[in-house]
C-alpha cells in the first residue's frame, strides 16, 4: 500500500502549534513510508475563512522544512460533495428534512440527514487499538446544511475518499468524530482509511493546552526567535517516543526514525523551559556564518547598527547565553552593547565596590590594571589576560584592599558600561588591549 496523508487545517484563525504538530506526525510518516504528504485546506465556512490565514498556514509549515506535495482547497470541490449528497439521497440512504434554522430563528430551512442504522461500529486505531461505538445515541444526523452545503464530516470523508488517503493522523479529540464519518464512508461504498489518533497537547496543569499555559500560534514562537530545528524537534518529542534516550534529531533524521508505534497513548505535557533548552541546543550547533545571518534576518534593520567583525567575535557568547535570537538580539542592545560603542560611565558605578573608608581604592586599582594592560600583546587570549591581570585582583584580596571585587568589577564596568557583562578578560581579548587601554584611561578621567 502507498501510504497517503494529509493535514487538513481550516484557515479561520493563527497557525496553532497543535495544528503543527499534527501536520509534523503526518509529513514524518508519510515521508518514512515513502510515501505523499498532502494539504487540504477547509475553507467551506466562507464567514470566517480568510486567505492571510492560509498563507500564515502553507508559509509557517514550510518554513519548517513541511512542505506538502499536493495541494487541495475544499471550498473548490463544492459541486463534488453535492454530487455525492444527491446520489445518497436518491439512493434512500440519505433524505431532506425541513426543519427550524438554529442561525436565523423563525426561518426554515432543508438540512440533509443520514440514515442512521443504528449497531455498533468498531475501528481499530493504530495508536490505541480497536473502538467501539454504538451509533444509536447519534440518530439521524445532519450531513449538510442544505444540498450545496455540506458540513464538516461529509466532506472530509469525500475528500479524504477523492484523494485517496490511506492514513488519518489526527488529535485524539476526533476519536468522537470517527463514528460519524465511518457511516458516512459505508453509506457511500468509500474505503476506510486508517486511524491514529495523537494524544493531546496539555499545559503544565495538565488541562487542555490553552493560551494561558503556553498555547499560541508558529508566528509567535517564529517572532520570540525560535528556529525551525528546535520546534520540530521539540514537537516530535510531544508525544513519539523513538525508543531510547536520545532527544537530538534533525528533520532529516526524524523522517528515518519515525513509526507509529511510537506515539504514546498518554497526553503530552507542553513544557516551555524544554523547548527553550532544544532551542538552544540547536543555536549552538548551527555554523557562526548561519547564527549571524538568521539573526540578521530576525533583527531586521537594526542589525545593520552594528560592527560585523565585531558580530563574528561575538557569537561564541551569543552561543553559549541565548536560548532564542531574540536572547541573542537583546545581548547585542544590553550587555554586549560595549563590544560596539563606547560605554558611558558613571563615578558611581565605578566605585561601587569601593569601601566608604577607602576613597581613592578604585582610582588606584585602575591605575594598576592599566599598567599591566599596556604590557598585553594584540591578539591576547581571554586565558592570557587573565593570567597577567588576576595575580593584581589575588594581591587586593590578600591585602584586603578592596578584595577581588574591588579590582575586578571596575575594570569590567570600565570596558562594557554595563553591570551585567561577560568577564573583563573575555572583554580584552574582544576589544584588544589598545582599545580596553583607552577606555581604562577613560574610567580615571572621569575618576
Amino acid at each position: 500500500m502507498s501510504v497517503r496523508t494529509r493535514i487538513a487545517p481550516s484557515p479561520t484563525g493563527r497557525l496553532h502549534i497543535g495544528t503543527v504538530r499534527t501536520a509534523l506526525f503526518n509529513y514524518l510518516y508519510a515521508k518514512h513510508m515513502g510515501g505523499v504528504y498532502a494539504m487540504r485546506v477547509e475553507d467551506t465556512d466562507r464567514v470566517r475563512s480568510k486567505k492571510e490565514h492560509e498563507e500564515e498556514i502553507i508559509e509557517g509549515l514550510e518554513w519548517l522544512g513541511i512542505k506538502h506535495d499536493e495541494f487541495v482547497r475544499q471550498s473548490e470541490r463544492v459541486a463534488r460533495h453535492q454530487e455525492l449528497l444527491e446520489k445518497l439521497v436518491e439512493e434512500g440512504k440519505a433524505y431532506l428534512s425541513k426543519e427550524d434554522s438554529k442561525v436565523e430563528p423563525g426561518k426554515e430551512v432543508e438540512v440533509v440527514r443520514l440514515k442512521n442504522p443504528s449497531r455498533d461500529v468498531t475501528f481499530t486505531d493504530l495508536v490505541r487499538g480497536d473502538i467501539t461505538f454504538h451509533t444509536g445515541e447519534l440518530e439521524d444526523f445532519v450531513i449538510a446544511r442544505a444540498i450545496d452545503d455540506p458540513l464538516y464530516h461529509f466532506a472530509v470523508v469525500v475528500d479524504d475518499w477523492d484523494m485517496n488517503i490511506t492514513h488519518v493522523i489526527r488529535g485524539e479529540d476526533h476519536i468522537s468524530n470517527t463514528t460519524r464519518q465511518i457511516l458516512i464512508q459505508e453509506a457511500l461504498g468509500a474505503a476506510r482509511p486508517l486511524y491514529a489518533h495523537l494524544p493531546l497537547i496539555l499545559g503544565s496543569d495538565r488541562s487542555k493546552l490553552s493560551k494561558r499555559n503556553g498555547a499560541t500560534s508558529l508566528v509567535d514562537y517564529r517572532a520570540e526567535g525560535f528556529i525551525p530545528e528546535g520546534i520540530v524537534n521539540y514537537l516530535a518529542l510531544l508525544g513519539w517516543n523513538p525508543g531510547t534516550d536520545e532527544e537530538h534529531f534533525s528533520l532529516e533524521e526524524l523522517t528515518k526514525r519515525f513509526d507509529l508505534e511510537g506515539v504514546q497513548k498518554s497526553g503530552a505535557v507542553w513544557d516551555r523551559e524544554k523547548l527553550l533548552s532544544v532551542n538552544q541546543r540547536w543555536m549552538r550547533a548551527i555554523t557562526d556564518e548561519d547564527f549571524i545571518e538568521r539573526l540578521a534576518s530576525h533583527m531586521g534593520d537594526a542589525f545593520g547598527t552594528y560592527d560585523r567583525a565585531m558580530l563574528e567575535k561575538s557569537v561564541t557568547l551569543m552561543k553559549e547565553r541565548a536560548r532564542t535570537l531574540e536572547e541573542a538580539a537583546q545581548m547585542l542592545s544590553g550587555e554586549l552593547s560595549g563590544l560596539f560603542s563606547t560605554p558611558k560611565l558613571t563615578t558611581e558605578s565605578l566605585t561601587a565596590k569601593e569601601p566608604a573608608d577607602r576613597t581613592g581604592l578604585t582610582k588606584s586599582a585602575l591605575e594598576g590594571l592599566l599598567e599591566a594592560l599596556k604590557a598585553l600583546p594584540e591578539g591576547v587570549s581571554a586565558e592570557a589576560a587573565k593570567e597577567a591581570l588576576m595575580p593584581l585582583a589575588d594581591a587586593a584580596e590578600a591585602d584586603g584592599k578592596g578584595g577581588r571585587g574591588g579590582t575586578l568589577w571596575p575594570l569590567r564596568y570600565s570596558l562594557s558600561g554595563q553591570e551585567r557583562s561577560p568577564d573583563p578578560f573575555t572583554l580584552i581579548s574582544l576589544l584588544g588591549p589598545a582599545e580596553a587601554v583607552s577606555r581604562v584611561e577613560h574610567a580615571l578621567g572621569i575618576l
